[in-house]
């Protein structure tokens, strides 16, 4: 490799302007064409899952090449001890090498090659978000959809909404939204939930407002409660809950909050 070659990880070059990289920046961070995008289920809860968006390794490969070109872009990786993946993924910018790199995990398949094929993926996919690609797919409110947990599928193929921007880069990032006054979980007008299928509702709705906050990822609060619940003896299905069930998960859900508030003020104490 010659002396203008020379990888430069995680820095831009000093010499490019803003405006050089706009179009390229555009172009990298484009949405894609809806079927490329897939969804997968990150929490399943009875016959409900939280669906997350997400495009594979190949698309990201696609979207490298046609920007970029087949020699605009490498990727390296080195496998750590846990199974887990480091990826590096150089991108060629106006002549200078720029690096980012990302660690992905193994998938649970009972095959040691399918495990170590899925933390590559992982890992590429999420270097390549570095660089903008897909990014625009975690900003996308929580999705909880029906599922048929005995197929492992969901009962009716999720979407994205239909309003995307046609270049990821038009969508400014909007602030966080402050806390409604409307009825928490456990208290407010209506109480403790009447039923499951009134608290798997709200619990939902809760879930997806403490991610939209930063004090969680979405479902974490699903989860949380869950399995509280099944460890008290209850079933996995929030919407067969009543009664002590319920309290309990109101209870779980308070507890739960403290500690995501409490986590967030320790990170700004550090920062």
């Amino acid at each position: 490799m010659c002396e203008d070659d020379k990888v430069k990880e995680e820095e831009t070059p000093a010499a490019e302007k803003p405006d050089e990289l706009g179009p390229l920046t555009e172009m990298l961070a484009a949405p894609f064409e809806e079927y490329e995008v897939k969804f997968k289920p990150a929490v399943v809860t009875g016959s409900r899952a939280l669906a997350l968006p997400y495009v594979d390794a190949r698309a990201i490969q696609d979207r490298l090449d046609e920007v970029l070109g087949v020699a605009g872009w490498q990727d390296e990786y080195e496998f750590l001890e846990d199974g887990s993946c480091v990826c590096r993924l150089r991108l060629k910018i106006h002549g200078e090498w720029i690096t980012k790199m990302d660690v992905g995990g193994p998938s649970e398949q009972p095959d040691e090659g399918d495990r170590r094929k899925a933390a590559v993926s992982d890992a590429l996919k999420r270097a390549a978000v570095k660089f903008g690609i897909g990014r625009y797919l975690y900003r996308q409110e929580a999705q909880w959809v029906d599922y048929d947990a005995q197929k492992k599928k969901f009962a009716k193929p999720p979407r994205l909404p239909a309003s995307q921007p046609k270049k990821a880069v038009e969508q400014p990032l909007r602030p966080l939204p402050q806390p409604r006054p409307e009825p928490t979980l456990g208290k407010g007008k209506k109480g403790l939930p009447a039923s499951g299928e009134e608290l798997q509702q709200r619990l939902y709705s809760y879930d997806a407002r403490l991610a939209t906050q930063g004090l969680c990822k979405p479902g974490d609060l699903v989860k949380h409660v869950v399995k509280a619940g099944t460890a008290a003896g209850y079933d996995g299905d929030l919407s067969g809950w009543s009664g002590p069930a319920i309290a309990l998960a109101v209870e779980e859900t308070k507890v739960f909050e403290a500690q995501c508030r409490q986590k967030k003020g320790d990170r700004k104490e550090v920062a």
